[in-house]
């Protein structure tokens, strides 16, 4: 297998955009190859058959890089959790101090903490140059599922307020499941943990 760099040209076709729940900043289509004719420089790296090295590798980037997006959308989230909780008054104080509220939001603080930092440590491993394919998938899944559940989170405690366009926590609540599916859904990212902690420590 190679990978291909493919310019646009006779033989491609790209399709109408694909719509979707979230994410709707960056479009989505479908690529159609009809006897489209590439030349031999086109393949990645210059070597052809190295397109399951470069997807291998491409992967444990890509699941850095989806582990990132996650914080980021929940770390959004959980910041406009934290000042609408300070803004937002119930019974003569900021509903932050009620201890349900104020639970939620040490709860979501601490997913988000533990999220950055597994993402940084697969990072480092790979620019270490080590393997991470492990750590890479353990970020993706921890960080994929906090997001969606920061993002849930804000939403309650936005209240009412959280369901509708006029807050950004509705955008992050649909734009987290990108992240729990995309580079490799988190089913398989279980798998592969499974397989690599078994790998590491043979007995």
């Amino acid at each position: 297998m190679s990978v291909l760099l493919v310019e646009p040209g006779e033989g491609l076709t790209v399709s109408a955009k694909i719509p979707k729940l979230g994410y709707r900043g960056i479009e989505a289509c479908e690529l159609v190859f009809d006897a489209q004719k590439v030349p031999a420089d086109a393949v990645l790296g210059g070597i052809p058959n190295q397109g399951w090295a470069h997807m291998m590798r491409g992967l444990e980037v890509g699941r850095i890089q989806v582990a990132s997006r996650a914080l980021g959308v929940g770390q959004a989230a959980l910041d406009d959790a934290v000042r609408y909780a300070q803004q937002r008054e119930s019974f003569d104080k900021p509903i932050w101090k009620h201890q349900s509220v104020g639970n939620m939001l040490a709860d979501m603080a601490t997913k988000m903490q533990a999220a950055r930092l597994l993402t940084l440590d697969a990072a480092a491993k790979l620019d270490a140059g080590e393997r991470a394919d492990m750590e890479a998938g353990m970020a993706k899944l921890f960080a994929s599922e906090a997001a969606m559940q920061v993002a849930l989170d804000a939403i309650r405690v936005h209240g009412g307020y959280g369901y509708s366009k006029e807050y950004d926590v509705e955008r992050y609540f649909r734009d987290a499941p990108l992240m729990i599916v995309g580079e490799g859904t988190n089913e398989i990212q279980r798998n592969v943990i499974a397989a690599q902690l078994i790998a590491r420590n043979r007995i």
